[in-house]
């Protein structure tokens, strides 16, 4: 059976993309997603209107077939604070939590990584740029995902992430942090990326198929 793409993190004009969430959602049906999670970035200004939109669009687009997930990014969330965000977000009805990690190329906050691995209500910490080896073992210890990105600038350090997940038993996730609908990657594209920061083809296969699966269906989705 054809592996088709999941993809856990991208935008719309509910913060910084280009495309309603219906928008992006139809873009992904064709582009044959079996998934796309829309986690538009989010703090305690935005959180509940934005993800009570998301669910709105979500729920209608599943006549087309697809995982439509309403979720949010936490970004730039104080790290005294971030805890707090996730528990709010869930409960005004985000599904999938994601934290924009400690990327290179944005002064995050240093302890955001952290900080959001030791949290397991944590789904994914999107490009955690040059996390700690701790910071690692303690993502595959409460099962938090961790992004090798598509987009540039926070791909920098997808080599690094990569590595330590190697070594530390980490699951990943090759997400594209698309904000225009040409940011949507095929699985090809996927494939490259992942490849790129000198994952195994069987680690890349994981990353793009088996890892989806099981977070689909911890959001019981599948």
């Amino acid at each position: 059976m054809r592996a088709r793409r999941c993809d856990f993190h991208a935008h719309t004009t509910l913060s910084d993309g280009d495309l309603l969430p219906m928008e992006l959602i139809r873009r992904a049906v064709a582009s044959d997603h079996a998934a796309i999670a829309l986690t538009d970035h989010a703090s305690f200004s935005n959180i509940e209107w934005m993800v009570k939109s998301l669910v709105r669009d979500c729920e209608k687009a599943e006549s087309w077939g697809i995982q439509a997930i309403p979720g949010v990014e936490l970004t730039h969330v104080p790290v005294r604070h971030i805890d707090e965000a996730v528990t709010l977000a869930r409960k005004k009805g985000a599904e999938l939590v994601v934290v924009h990690g400690e990327t290179p190329v944005e002064p995050v906050e240093p302890g955001t990584d952290h900080v959001s691995v030791m949290n397991p209500d944590v789904d994914i910490l999107a490009h955690p740029g040059m996390i700690s080896e701790e910071d690692v073992q303690i993502a595959a210890e409460n099962g938090v995902y961790l992004e090798i990105s598509c987009r540039k600038g926070h791909s920098l350090s997808n080599g690094h992430v990569a590595r330590l997940a190697r070594a530390e038993g980490a699951k990943l996730l090759v997400n594209t942090d698309a904000h225009s609908p040409s940011d949507l990657s095929t699985m090809e594209f996927a494939n490259k990326v992942g490849r790129g920061a000198g994952m195994t083809p069987e680690e890349v296969r994981v990353a793009l198929v088996a890892n989806p699966a099981e977070l689909l269906k911890k959001l019981k989705r599948l």
